[in-house]
């Protein structure tokens, strides 16, 4: 019986390997944009902790003001971030399934081969069988002449 080859084997292979690689892409981009999430969560912690202060003296009212000013412009900062990040989480995630389809194009067919394949074997299999079965009747047979032995024909 011969061995099932897939004729595109290495393509699939290559394609499988692209995948991988932007699937590992989509993550890092997932990655940094979770990153930048945290930033804005703990900015506006830190915003909801500082604004329970209240500062007694001028100074500190105008530290107080500019603080707040400053964690204002860092978490727009990080939202104009977060925006281009989730930008490319979307090219990543397209092109992440653009690799997948590719995969499963050659996977599904590569699936469709190997059961011709198996439907195939299988028939010549069945019909070495039917030849073998066959043959030994034929070795039965003498000078042309059936044997018949205990009654039954052979």
């Amino acid at each position: 019986m011969k061995r099932f080859v897939f004729g595109l084997e290495k393509v699939r292979e290559l394609r499988q390997y692209r995948e991988q690689e932007t699937e590992i892409e989509l993550g890092k981009a997932v990655g940094v944009l979770t990153e930048i999430e945290r930033k804005i969560t703990a900015i506006t912690a830190e915003r909801e902790r500082i604004e329970q202060f209240t500062p007694q003296r001028t100074e500190d009212i105008l530290s107080f003001d500019r603080y707040i000013l400053r964690l204002d412009k860092t978490k727009a900062a990080f939202l104009e971030e977060a925006g281009k990040a989730a930008r490319n989480v979307e090219e990543a995630r397209s092109v992440y399934m653009e690799a997948s389809r590719d995969r499963k194009i050659l996977d599904n067919m590569k699936e469709r081969r190997y059961k011709e394949y198996r439907k195939h074997i299988l028939t010549e299999e069945t019909k070495t069988l039917d030849d073998l079965s066959s043959g030994v009747k034929a070795r039965k047979l003498v000078n042309g002449q059936r044997l018949i032995q205990n009654g039954c024909l052979f």
